[in-house]
């Protein structure tokens, strides 16, 4: 069981694997159907929710958002994040497709200046023993 300082790596998983190497090599990529409808999904699905299609891959996104809601991180039992709180986690809109939204922590900024309608854009964070680690920051 991880200590209270100590973050729990993501464990990807064959749905997930396109994500997480993409993140490794800094860059933010998404599943979208090859079938005719060819929307993003996220997250990831076996199949399409649109169209049914199971022609699934990891493509990139611009990494470019808005902030969609929010909210402030006061009180965490997340292991690794005691010593982060106050943080503010969102629900970022991308501009690639209507609906799509990724949710991550907000980098950067005091928790009080995130805002809805705020411009923000992918970073990476190191996580050790595991490696990068998608989040946004205020553009």
């Amino acid at each position: 069981m991880p200590s209270e300082t100590e973050r729990v790596a993501p464990q990807p998983t064959p749905l997930t694997e396109g994500y997480w190497s993409a993140a490794q090599r800094g860059q933010l990529h998404l599943q979208r159907c090859g079938g005719d409808c060819r929307r993003f999904i996220h997250l990831p699905e076996p199949a399409c929710p649109t169209c049914g299609s199971t022609r699934l891959a990891h493509e990139p996104v611009s990494g470019h958002g808005t902030v969609h809601t929010f909210s402030i991180v006061h009180r965490t039992f997340a292991p690794g994040f005691a010593g982060r709180t106050p943080y503010p986690i969102a629900w970022i809109d991308l501009p690639e497709q209507d609906g799509l939204r990724v949710f991550a922590n907000v980098l950067g900024c005091e928790p009080e200046e995130v805002h809805i309608g705020q411009a923000v854009e992918v970073c990476f964070e190191e996580l050790p023993g595991f490696g990068l680690v998608p989040n946004f920051r205020a553009s």
